[in-house]
């Protein structure tokens, strides 16, 4: 008998014990395939790379506050579980609602009593008490569902020059708004808009007589802002900005100087860096705003070439399975929310690393996932939560 009961308990125990291991599993597996880790493994590890920055520059910099940086990150987090949890295809026939708020957005900043100035003038923040964020960065991700509502009902394929004037004009009004206050964010909002606009279908030849409307207008403005008596839309220091990524030495001891630095910080990183907490050029006050506009510069310096492109490798690997998910995407609005996604951080990296590295012009634009500064490093984690709401409702009904 008890040679019986231990056959009983093999061969009925044993199947069992399988079935909850598998059921274990299972559960683990099911609750993996809800996260697209081919986007959201390079998206933590570059902020990580920008948590180790920051407490760098925080060792030196009294403006880098370590725990408000990780404050940020907290609590866009949380904001990335919220959104990943949330269907976002319910926002695609709200276009009125998107276009009212991101206009409110816009404008916010100037409203009496809420406005806060910051350096050089800039009024792009908003102080409620104790709390102070800038609303354009929500703005993103708001113009993101804006356009990609406006653009998705034409499922590819825009027919007609009313409907591409359109969506140009449903663009042209936040973007105007947030022109008036940031240059940088405008550019931004812009390049966001327009990728998305052409991926839905406009023709090429509507597209480039656009561009070449832009251009046209961005140099009227450039060269009435140089020319005295006449309407100065640029401010002076967006034009002494422009002005100096063509000639730095206009501006010895201003942007040129801050532009001169920076590219020197990257420089002397070298191959493998001076480590961590070395970097002589943006810790000892050389490089102004390190752990902000020129955040790279402080990057580069400590972790050097190799550092630098594994960063880099990093955004290019976060961006391009965003690419490949927005491909196999059946929802066309879901395919241009990640288009959209992908436009602002191509362009923000494009823009910031070309920047410290003197191939693109000083515009403040901050390093997704690296700046410091709660109001962008929240927008950019709630970015990463579309992307996995995209692929965690991939499968479900709109």
């Amino acid at each position: 008998m008890p040679l019986e009961a231990m056959r009983s308990l093999a061969g009925g125990g044993a199947p069992g014990g399988a079935r909850n291991a598998r059921s274990s599993v299972g559960g683990r597996r099911g609750k993996l395939d809800n996260l697209y880790l081919s986007q959201l493994i390079p998206a933590l590890l570059i902020v990580i790379a920008g948590v180790i920055t920051i407490w760098s520059a925080s060792l030196s910099i009294p403006e880098a506050n370590f725990v408000s940086h990780l404050g940020g990150i907290a609590i866009g987090l949380v904001a990335a579980v919220f959104v990943w949890r949330y269907d976002c295809r319910s926002l695609s026939n709200m276009t009125t609602a998107l276009f009212v708020l991101a206009c409110v957005l816009m404008v916010l900043p100037r409203v009496p009593g809420l406005g806060y100035e910051g350096g050089l003038g800039m009024v792009g923040w908003v102080r409620i008490g104790p709390l102070r964020f800038q609303p354009s960065e929500p703005g993103k991700i708001v113009t993101i569902f804006l356009m990609a509502s406006a653009c998705a009902q034409y499922n590819g394929k825009i027919e007609t020059f009313r409907d591409y004037a359109k969506l140009c004009g449903t663009l042209l009004v936040p973007l105007l708004l947030i022109l008036s206050l940031d240059l940088g964010t405008g550019l931004i909002i812009f390049f966001i808009g327009a990728t998305i606009i052409i991926v839905s279908g406009a023709p090429r030849t509507w597209v480039l007589l656009t561009i070449a409307l832009i251009v046209g207008v961005a140099a009227l403005v450039v060269v009435t802002s140089m020319i005295d008596g006449l309407p100065h839309i640029l401010k002076d220091y967006q034009l002494k900005r422009l002005i100096v990524f063509v000639d730095p030495s206009v501006d010895p001891t201003g942007d040129g100087y801050n532009l001169q630095q920076a590219m020197i910080a990257v420089g002397s990183g070298g191959l493998f860096g001076k480590g961590f907490g070395n970097a002589t050029q943006a810790l000892n006050g050389f490089v102004p705003e390190a752990q902000t506009d020129f955040v790279f510069s402080l990057f580069a310096e400590q972790f050097g070439f190799v550092g630098s492109v594994i960063l880099l490798g990093l955004y290019a690997w976060m961006i391009f399975s965003t690419i490949l998910l927005a491909m196999k995407t059946e929802s066309f609005f879901s395919r241009l929310v990640l288009i959209g996604c992908v436009a602002m951080w191509t362009f923000q990296v494009l823009e910031n690393v070309g920047m410290c590295l003197g191939i693109m012009p000083i515009t403040g634009i901050p390093l997704p996932f690296v700046t410091y500064g709660s109001s962008s490093m929240v927008v950019q984690l709630v970015s990463v939560g579309v992307v996995q709401s995209v692929w965690r409702h991939r499968q479900k009904a709109a």
